[in-house]
């Protein structure tokens, strides 16, 4: 049912002091495979120069689910979440290889954008749309990390500390 969309290699730059992939460069992959769903779309480099049009996130959320090693394999697989005629809900899920659990996940809101002028919302061309349309979407109830929030039970909150 997924898509992937991206592969890469988890470069020695990327990784920190507890010899993992650093937390800001899971952002980075995602990122970069956000880029190759915009080339699927018709929102490649010339694309977004011809129409004037581009994507930007409005939020990301991350959940690191396992730690990945320098020099790993990673592919990143994309579904559609929700769709409507100017934002995109991208789910992401990163695995190590040819692996079926993930290693991480990741959900977008992106806003399509026209750049002729100010930045500002604007619809989907109707190409983009169909390919949109075309790319595979699952129930948000499917994706196994979306939706999550972020926080503590009232209960875990820590004693007043000693004056």
């Amino acid at each position: 049912m997924s898509s992937t969309i991206y592969r890469d290699t988890v470069k020695p730059e990327w990784v920190d002091y507890n010899g993992h992939l650093r937390d800001a460069f899971y952002m980075l992959i995602y990122s970069l495979a956000t880029d190759a769903f915009m080339d699927c779309i018709g929102l490649d480099e010339a694309g977004r120069s011809a129409r004037h049009r581009t994507l930007y996130t409005l939020e990301a959320h991350v959940s690191y689910l396992r730690e990945i090693k320098e020099g790993a394999a990673v592919r990143v697989d994309a579904l559609a979440l929700g769709v409507d005629r100017k934002r995109i809900h991208l789910y992401l899920e990163m695995f190590e290889g040819d692996g079926d659990e993930p290693v991480s996940a990741c959900e977008q809101m992106l806003m399509h954008i026209d750049t002729s002028g100010a930045p500002k919302g604007a619809s989907f061309d109707e190409d983009v749309a169909q390919r949109i349309a075309a790319h595979p979407v699952m129930e948000k109830g499917e994706a196994r990390y979306a939706g999550r929030v972020i926080g503590l039970p009232a209960r875990a909150s820590l004693a007043t500390p000693p004056a």
